[in-house]
């Protein structure tokens, strides 16, 4: 599916990223950009650029960047074509019939009728909650102390006791035995025959980011088995991708979420006034629910249930918060099995007390270790020492190793030398210890030459991009070519086209791109902090120091690359030549 290029660039033109991006972050304007708080990660002191003149924005934080486009892609979750839709809508643009494949229509068709039927199912619920039907659910409800406004805020509702009463309901609505099906709302048994999935439970809808219902979960009323149902997966309805209440908690502008095991957890905690608490749905934390954390939150706070099986899915979801680059920390819950217990018996500001406290992850970690030690037998407590050991070495920077070492000497009351020993000591018997992050090996070298490569590069596109006057006096020795990176190459041949028609867009350029790190990286082209300097002498030297410096990048690539017939030795002479000529020149930054 697809819309014409036109069509995109007046949606783009017509709304402009300034007012687009004001309707989600408070933006304070400094010098030609607007400032705030960047809405994809936490921070305290505005790092999140908005630029009217380049219309894009850029995170000099966490490097979140693009056009407006991209903008509400990435904070709303949409596709680029319900970005497309929600933008053309705001500006009262009529988009043409979408050009679909046959089996991207069929595709797009029951995905929205899926979600549809969801919905309706979810208002039905509701409203049964209220009727004289639903009335154990209200009970229930009710009995674990949930106010009307956060009922109604979860959408909570009931599914009542005959087996068959949704069905009916849906197909009156018009829909088809094979979407009630596919939905997960119906099952077809030579028993029951066609049937609901859900009865005598009260119903927890599951909304995605956007706020739409994309599946169930049911707690069966009395002794039934099993307690919890949760639907199916669907083609809107994928476990592992999605969090329950993360549509609320991705707005609550807390410093962490906190990730709890039951929808009851969550709703407890918002009520209570943690709204950024979340829950897996019925499974394991896994790796695509971390990654969707990682879009709001660098830290997580576990809250699982205190029991054997709640303390091994915190030990899980710490290697996985981990491996998605997060910090986690654990809350401590005792005597209480969860969230829910302990705000209930202890209340709203002694859960506050025990959120600040939560214990670091590698000391949760240590401590249930120790668990399967006996620290009176010497030997026992040696084996402990050398597990703490083996952990130890997993951090790969020397500076967080150290650190832990001395944490951890003082907390288990060992000589920190001797810890220090048995870390080195183990590290050398198994080869376990992770290569320590050394700022003066050779490699990282290399890689501080190569990103100054990519930096000079992106520092002369953004120049170009705020003093388009200055490309008429270097075009003839900066070609698209100098450029060595694919993407920024791909940038400058966009980019210079503008500029000799003088015109210059790069919101457009960045559309150009599908991939939403390609995205981010060509935003970061044209949003390089430029150094501050005092007077126009300095500029003129700074901006000739990049051109020479992407040139000689560009010429030392060549002479590496070229042969030894008599074009390549011709253009090793011209690329030397041109090299000189620029040394030699002098490149005004004043106004022509």
């Amino acid at each position: 599916m697809y819309y014409p290029e036109e069509v995109i660039e007046e949606i783009r033109m017509k709304n402009d990223i300034v007012d687009v991006v004001s309707g989600y972050v408070k933006l304070q304007k400094k010098g030609s950009s607007y400032f705030g708080l960047c809405p994809f990660h936490n921070e305290k002191s505005p790092s999140f650029s908005v630029s009217p003149g380049k219309q894009i924005y850029y995170c000099f934080g966490c490097g979140a960047g693009g056009n407006v486009i991209s903008f509400v892609m990435q904070y709303e979750n949409y596709t680029f074509q319900e970005a497309v839709k929600f933008l053309a809508q705001k500006a009262g643009i009529q988009l043409p019939e979408a050009e679909y494949s046959e089996e991207t229509r069929k595709k797009e068709n029951k995905r929205a009728r899926l979600l549809q039927v969801n919905k309706e199912a979810a208002t039905y619920f509701f409203h049964q909650l209220r009727s004289e039907n639903g009335r154990a659910g209200w009970q229930y409800l009710k009995k674990r102390e949930l106010s009307d406004e956060t009922i109604r805020k979860f959408g909570l509702g009931f599914a009542n006791m005959t087996s068959n009463d949704l069905v009916k309901f849906l197909k009156s609505k018009g829909y088809e035995d094979e979407v009630i099906r596919d939905a997960g709302l119906a099952t077809f048994d030579e028993k029951f025959g066609f049937h609901d999935k859900f009865w005598n439970r009260v119903m927890f809808p599951i909304q995605d980011i956007n706020h739409r219902v994309i599946g169930f979960g049911g707690r069966v009323m009395g002794d039934g088995k099993p307690k919890y149902l949760n639907s199916p997966e669907t083609p809107v309805f994928d476990k592992s991708r999605n969090l329950y209440g993360l549509n609320i908690a991705r707005t609550a502008r807390k410093n962490q979420i906190i990730l709890c095991e039951g929808y009851m957890d969550v709703i407890t905690m918002h009520q209570a006034g943690f709204s950024q608490a979340v829950a897996s749905l019925g499974t394991a934390f896994t790796e695509g629910q971390a990654s969707l954390l990682k879009r709001y939150t660098d830290e997580v706070i576990l809250s699982y249930d205190s029991d054997g099986a709640g303390v091994t899915a915190a030990l899980r979801a710490i290697s996985i918060l981990k491996e998605a680059g997060m910090t986690g920390r654990v809350l401590n819950l005792e005597p209480y099995k969860d969230p829910d217990e302990f705000i209930k018996n202890c209340g709203q500001e002694a859960f506050q007390k025990r959120l600040d406290g939560a214990e670091n992850t590698f000391f949760f970690e240590i401590r249930m270790l120790q668990k399967d030690y006996n620290m009176q037998d010497p030997e026992s407590k040696t084996k402990f020492y050398r597990e703490i050991a083996r952990k130890l070495c997993g951090f790969s920077e020397e500076v967080e190793r150290e650190n832990y070492i001395q944490a951890v000497a003082q907390r288990y009351q060992i000589s920190v030398e001797n810890l220090r020993r048995l870390v080195l000591s183990y590290a050398m018997q198994t080869g376990y210890a992770q290569p320590v992050e050394r700022p003066k090996s050779g490699i990282r070298k290399k890689n501080t030459a190569e990103e100054g490569v990519r930096r000079s590069q992106r520092l002369l596109l953004t120049w170009l991009t705020d003093m388009p006057s200055l490309y008429p006096k270097i075009k003839k020795f900066i070609t698209p070519e100098d450029f060595t990176e694919e993407l920024y190459r791909r940038v400058a041949e966009k980019l210079f086209d503008q500029l000799e028609q003088k015109t210059m867009d790069p919101a457009g350029i960045i559309g150009m791109f599908e991939e939403e790190e390609e995205q981010r990286m060509a935003a970061e082209v044209f949003s390089t902090k430029l150094t501050q300097l005092s007077n126009r002498q300095e500029r003129e030297k700074a901006f000739h120091d990049i051109v020479l410096a992407v040139k000689e990048n560009s010429y030392e690539q060549y002479l590496a690359g070229s042969g030894s017939d008599v074009n390549a030795l011709k253009g090793v002479i011209e690329g030397k030549k041109a090299l000189e000529e620029l040394d030699k020149t002098h490149i005004s930054i004043e106004e022509s």
